[in-house]
């Protein structure tokens, strides 16, 4: 349950700050570029939450 807890923060997280980076009026190649790395952390996420990779990258939220 902690995992799954854990997985909705960080995607909520990382929705807000995609929402937020999405707004600056960014040149196309920059915005290129940081897609590419917002979708590359969102792939960490879910393969750290999943316990794929090591989920030492994001420290678990006790609530």
């Amino acid at each position: 349950m902690d995992v799954l807890v854990n997985l909705i923060v960080y995607l909520v997280v990382f929705g807000l700050i995609w929402w937020l980076v999405g707004m600056l009026p960014l040149p196309s190649p920059v915005a290129q570029i940081v897609r590419v790395l917002f979708i590359i952390l969102l792939i960490v996420i879910i393969l750290s939450a999943f316990g794929i990779l090591p989920g030492g990258y994001f420290p678990s939220i006790k609530l």
